[in-house]
């Protein structure tokens, strides 16, 4: 698919912004404020978006990172990230109301991981060293699961058991990074067992295809999102990978003159945690430098939902949005 975009274009990169499992996640945590009052109290950032946090830090959550900080009694969030296993334990012990917000693809990763450690199998985790997703997954285990970053990494992972031996992805990932990487896991482990359907999420993937389209038909990239999201940081480098000057910005007040100065056509996307509010006041801040239209580029329709925990009400996830509008 090609698309082409006029001198004072803005492309609208399609799909962009909120995926369900970030959907879902802010859900949990204004459901959980409405129910039971606040403070909600959310370990780490529930997603990784600064207007996000700091909207629901207004109506009432409390983002931390050590359960030491959250008094008894409370009720806690685990973030779309998903949590080590030690976590859920002390969390258990310590008797707090918990809503689990893990996206439920890390989760099928988890589930992966466990099931497969049962028979005995080890791990390789393609990842980035300090994500909490990552942190999370490999939390799963005491050990025998070994994060790579790169390819040059599969070089000296110490791997004891070729024969039984998996391979998991964190889901935000570069899809073209995480298939070189993979690539030389297979050359050293040719027995490397591959999960049945890729752990990438879909709405990843989906905004990395948009991008692919994207970025040559324009002149610069826009991407709408946090420093800490890395869904977001690797869709800007993608561009920039396909020839594209690209920036990252976590609000329209970020958006440097400079940047558009010869570059008529612009590319707008957005990160999966960030929300269109800000996507909109992105255009509005390029009209002012110079843009004179939008278009939107047409690209995947994405109907997933995922369900809510139990004990978070019955109403839909369409009537509870609407409620909250």
């Amino acid at each position: 698919m090609t698309v082409n975009a006029q001198p004072g274009d803005i492309l609208l990169a399609e799909p962009r912004g909120f995926c369900a499992g970030v959907d879902r996640a802010i859900e949990i945590v204004e459901r959980a404020l409405k129910i039971h009052g606040a403070p909600i109290y959310v370990r780490h950032e529930i997603v990784h978006n600064t207007y996000v946090v700091n909207d629901l830090k207004a109506k009432g959550a409390i983002f931390i990172e050590d359960l030491a900080d959250v008094p008894e009694g409370a009720t806690l969030v685990f973030s779309a990230h998903g949590v080590p296993k030690a976590v859920e334990t002390e969390a258990a012990a310590r008797g707090f109301r918990v809503f689990d917000a893990t996206c439920p693809l890390v989760t099928k990763v988890h589930v992966e991981v466990a099931k497969l450690s049962k028979e005995g199998y080890q791990f390789i985790m393609i990842g980035h060293k300090g994500h909490p997703e990552v942190e999370g997954t490999m939390g799963q285990l005491h050990e025998g699961i070994f994060l790579v970053e790169d390819a040059a990494d599969v070089a000296t992972v110490p791997v004891t058991r070729p024969d039984k031996l998996a391979v998991v992805t964190q889901t935000t990932l570069s899809v073209d990074d995480a298939a070189e990487i993979l690539a030389a896991v297979k050359t050293r482990f040719p027995q490397v067992r591959e999960p049945k359907k890729q752990d990438i999420c879909y709405a990843t993937q989906n905004r990395q295809d948009a991008v692919k389209v994207l970025a040559p038909a324009v002149d610069v990239v826009i991407v709408v999102g946090s420093p800490t999201s890395s869904n977001s940081n690797r869709l800007r480098e993608l561009a920039e990978r396909l020839g594209t000057p690209a920036y990252m910005v976590d609000s329209a007040s970020d958006l440097q003159p400079e940047w558009l100065a010869g570059r008529p056509r612009v590319g707008l996307t957005a990160g999966a945690s960030a929300p269109d509010v800000l996507v909109q006041a992105v255009i509005a801040r390029l009209k002012e430098l110079g843009s004179v239209s939008v278009r939107h580029m047409p690209g995947v329709k994405e109907t997933t939902e995922f369900p809510l925990p139990k004990g978070l009400g019955d109403k839909s996830m369409a009537e509870f949005a609407a409620s909250r509008s």
